[in-house]
Order: structure tokens, then sequence, then C-alpha cells
């Protein structure tokens, strides 16, 4: 058994300051130190899939981030680890705990997820190690982790014992309440626009320092069709993860943040809208192009038209809500979205469609990630 801080301070000066996950009792010392070192930074995410979204945000703005769960929540990050840090080719520590662990007594849930963790992670291609018992083994597994990590760019993965860490207590930070958001009302119950048309005005309003975040499918197809620059950042898979990326580098960086997220893709982690107004950075815009379709897949319907999102925006904690359905709105509604203090949501109703020529973008996810990092960290 080791005391967190023997992991935790040897990590930090290898650069690993950002965490985020979903607590589990075998993490209990562990996560608790992490949320009230006074040199860490800690998110609290509604999902495990979401902590990775948040921590891999993270590393696009500089950081070097740590995912902490149960292995139960390896489930939820499977999606988001095998497309998007994969393809992104961004390298996070993950730890991960071992309920179920075979020989150990524990709960019916675990059993068949403790049989198949070092499996589930050799079949996504992570490399691990148990969590070091011994104080005087971490700065070597930490080294070893770190050269994985380097040569692969992509994750490196500690599975926990119970008991692994002793518990040292809780501090945890008071964190100040939001004040009630503002709703702001453009909809005219006018003529709705396609995404494209949305996308080129967003085009000609965005600030050009401003960073941006697309959801996945063919809302990144279309703005790199359009214009393709180095503050994009085209999400490919991983769909619901972009309003957590975007949070990851809202707070690691001072520059505008926009996300560009779907009806779809919202809905699918609405959690997340919770964790943002909670942890409310003021430089985010999250722009929702709601069309009630999965657009990419056919065109199927989803349930947006009976979701009020700018409500829903508020009582998560956002500063401010705007709710549009015509393109005249959108154009005046987003230079105010922008220059407020947020989180800001702008909920835009479309029509369904998209263009004709729809082109996929021709830079690699892997560039794109290293492109959009670069253009995160210059000064």
């Amino acid at each position: 058994m080791i005391e967190a801080d023997a992991f935790l301070e040897p990590a930090r000066e290898r650069g690993f300051d950002f965490y985020s996950g979903v607590p589990c009792s075998f993490l209990t010392p562990f996560i608790n130190r992490a949320i009230g070192h006074p040199k860490l930074q800690y998110v609290g995410a509604a999902s495990e899939g979401e902590a990775v979204a948040i921590s891999a945000g993270a590393w696009l703005a500089g950081k070097r981030s740590v995912v902490m769960c149960q292995n139960s929540g390896l489930g939820n990050m499977v999606n988001p680890l095998t497309s998007l840090t994969y393809p992104f080719r961004i390298p996070i520590l993950l730890i991960t705990t071992w309920r179920g662990q075979p020989g150990q007594p524990d709960e019916p849930q675990h059993e068949l997820m403790g049989r198949i963790t070092g499996r589930l992670l050799d079949d996504m291609e992570i490399p691990h190690r148990p969590f070091p018992k011994e104080a005087s083994a971490i700065p070597k597994l930490l080294e070893k982790a770190d050269r994985a990590m380097t040569a692969s760019e992509r994750p490196f993965a500690f599975i926990m014992e119970k008991g692994a860490v002793r518990n040292d207590g809780l501090v945890q930070p008071g964190r100040t309440l939001p004040v009630p958001g503002t709703r702001h009302d453009f909809c005219v119950a006018g003529e709705r626009p396609t995404r494209s048309e949305a996308l080129v005005a967003f085009l000609d309003l965005v600030d050009e320092n401003a960073a941006v975040i697309t959801t996945t499918g063919k809302c990144g197809r279309e703005l790199f069709t359009l214009a393709d620059r180095k503050q994009h950042l085209y999400q490919v898979g991983s769909m619901g993860c972009a309003s957590g990326l975007g949070l990851g580098v809202a707070l690691n960086v001072e520059r505008p943040v926009v996300v560009l997220d779907g009806d779809g893709a919202a809905l699918m982690k609405m959690g997340t809208l919770a964790t943002v107004g909670a942890y409310a950075p003021k430089n985010l815009l999250h722009v929702l192009l709601d069309n009630a379709t999965h657009d990419s897949t056919g065109g199927q319907a989803t349930v947006s038209e009976s979701v009020d999102f700018a409500a829903i925006a508020l009582a998560c904690g956002y500063a401010h809500a705007f709710a549009v359905d015509t393109l005249e709105g959108f154009r005046a509604a987003f230079p105010e979205a922008a220059s407020h203090a947020g989180p800001t949501l702008l909920h835009l109703r479309m029509r369904p469609g998209s263009m004709e020529k729809l082109g996929r973008p021709t830079v690699t996810p892997a560039d794109v990630a290293r492109r959009f990092r670069a253009f995160l960290t210059q000064a």
C-alpha cells in the first residue's frame, strides 16, 4: 500500500497535472487526493467516455492528462478510446480499478468485467501494467509508461487492485453555484437554413483566434469543404464527445473556444452539458446545429424537435442560451453570443440536408490534432 502522493508527485514531475474521471471505491484515496491537490487540476465527469474526451481536449491544449475510472467504466470508454484517441493519436494515461478480480469476492455485476479487463485493453491495443504497490517501483513504471506513450502516441493503462493506495481523506474545494443564466430568443418561425448556409455565415463571423471543434459526421465534412483552417479540429467518430473536447480545451486556454455540435450527438452525451455548466469556462461557446435528423446515416429522425436545448443549458448552469431558427437570426445572434462571458449555448434549428459536393478532410486525424495543438499552444 502506498500514499497517493507517492504516485501523483513523480507523475506531476513528468508533466501529468490534468485529471478527469468517475469515482470507484477502489480509487477513493487516489481520486480524493487528486481532487484536493493544490497543483493538480481535476474535472469530475458525468461518464467515463466523457472523461476521455475532456482529457483529450486538455492534451490538445498542451497538457498531459490522466483518466481514472472503475473497470466497469471501460465499457463507456470503448468508443472514445477506439475512435478518438486512436485515430488522433492522443496519449493519455489511464488508471482503471480491478473490480471482480478473479479469486477476490466482489459484486456479481463485476464478475465478467473482472475476468476480461486485461483482455479488453489488449483488444484496444492499449498496453497496461499493474498499478504499483510499492513506492520504490513507481519511477521505473512511470518511465516505462512514458516511453510507451511517446513511441505509440496512444494511451497506456495501470490496473489498480483493491487497497493499493492509503486513504488520507478528502479535501473537496468549494464550488460557487452559478447565478441563473439568461435566455435570448431569436426565433421567429421563419424559413430554417441548411447546415451549410449556417456554416458559411459562421466562417464569416468567427474570430480567427477562436479554436473550433466540430462534431463527427457531415458537420466537419461541410466545414472542411467550405474552408480548411488551422483553427479547426474535425472530430471523427466518438459521437457525442465534441462538447467534452471543447471543455477540456477551454479550461486550459484563454482564447475563445467554439464547439459546433449536432442534435443527435448532444442527446447522446447530454450529461456533458451539466459538466460544462458546473466548471463554467467563460471562453466556451457551444453552437448546437439541430436539423432533427441523423443526417450522416440516412436522415433518421432524432427526438430533438421536442427538446428545448436552451432551457436545458440554462438549467445546467450555462450563463447564456440563445434560441434561433433562421439564418438572419443566426447572423444576429452569433456575435452577441460570442461577446458574452460563457459558457454560452446557441441552439439553431435548421432543415435537414447537406451539400451536394461534399468532401472529406484530406488531412489525417493525427495531423489535424497536431496542427490544432500547435495553433492552441502558440504564443
